[in-house]
């Protein structure tokens, strides 16, 4: 009997054992190559726990993201074919059924990306263990006029310093690696974005971030819990200078990208990404592209056959959108 016993133990230590690696070799970058169980049995925390994701946010109720939202994700996952890329949805819950067959086109067009992710964006467990649940419990959405971008502003940073990553928002188009890993952007001299930013775990400035965040709030200033608070928090660590030329700027180990990394195209310009150029810029030394969506308020979009510079990127970085999403539309129009 005691042998018996002894033999039991050791298969159930082998079943532990072998459930374990089984485990690791699903948040392994192989995972992507063959995927052994499906991808809705994962659970945020086991993808972001890679440490490597690319994240973005819908913050608003909609379920159906439109083509530039589609198009950024995708671009972000051919860029990034080893890491994880996460959409959290606020319109989505545990109970939400959207999967590669749905009706929606965008949903199941990302879906069936193997290394993109769609969860729901739950705040309050975002905001845990951080000093924004205090405030989160506190404010009254309600009341406040810019609670998309506030509550928006709130969560990257708390993905972030919970899990490290890049965070990027949904008008950036992707068109090759960021080599940094503690990085923010440049919008202009001695003005940082919070649009895209990357930070391993627990990193001590996101933390000073979400404290400055919950001291300093005022939600009825746009971008006051955003890219003014990453300009202030920078100043506050590092003595900034103008850029001079395509060069980046470092101060305690963070980088701060020049501008042309990501906006060589300034926001009082962006109307040129919907313009036909004679010759099409090669953004040779740029990571990505922000389209400056939040300007884009008489809803300018990419139509199939214009030969405008942004349906030119859509071509380029995020083929599968241009087809399903503009080409087709286009052709179903037609008929």
């Amino acid at each position: 009997k005691a042998r018996m016993f002894k033999k039991i133990q050791i298969c159930l230590c082998c079943f532990f054992v072998l459930g374990i690696l089984y485990e690791m070799s699903l948040l392994s970058s192989c995972f992507f190559s063959y995927m052994p169980m499906p991808k809705h049995f994962l659970t945020p925390e086991q993808v972001l726990n890679l440490g490597k994701s690319i994240i973005f946010l819908e913050t608003t109720e909609r379920l159906e993201p439109p083509p530039l939202v589609s198009c950024s994700v995708e671009s972000a996952a051919r860029i990034y074919p080893d890491r994880p890329v996460i959409l959290f949805m606020k319109g989505l819950t545990n109970n939400t059924v959207l999967d590669m067959n749905s009706s929606y086109a965008a949903f199941s067009l990302l879906s069936s990306m193997k290394n993109v992710f769609i969860f729901p964006l739950q705040m309050e467990n975002v905001f845990q263990d951080t000093p924004l649940l205090q405030w989160y419990n506190q404010v009254v959405p309600e009341e406040e006029k810019n609670w998309v971008h506030v509550s928006s502003d709130a969560s990257r940073l708390a993905l972030i310093w919970k899990y490290g990553g890049i965070y990027m928002d949904t008008d950036v188009i992707s068109i090759r690696p960021i080599p940094e890993k503690s990085f923010l952007a440049a919008q202009k001299s001695q003005f940082s974005s919070n649009g895209i930013f990357g930070f391993p775990a627990h990193h001590k400035f996101i933390w000073d971030c979400m404290e400055n965040f919950v001291l300093k709030y005022n939600g009825n200033i746009w971008g006051n819990q955003g890219p003014f608070l990453m300009t202030r928090m920078l100043k506050a660590i590092c003595n900034l200078t103008d850029f001079k030329g395509t060069e980046d700027h470092s101060c305690q180990n963070i980088s701060f990208l020049n501008p042309q990394r990501f906006y060589p195209i300034p926001y009082p310009a962006w109307r040129r990404y919907y313009k036909v150029w004679d010759k099409s810029p090669n953004f040779n030394i740029s990571y990505a592209l922000h389209l400056w969506n939040f300007m884009n308020h008489n809803r300018k979009a990419v139509v199939a056959g214009s030969n405008t510079l942004a349906e030119k990127l859509y071509k380029a970085y995020c083929p599968t959108t241009y087809k399903d999403l503009i080409l087709n539309v286009k052709l179903k129009n037609f008929t």
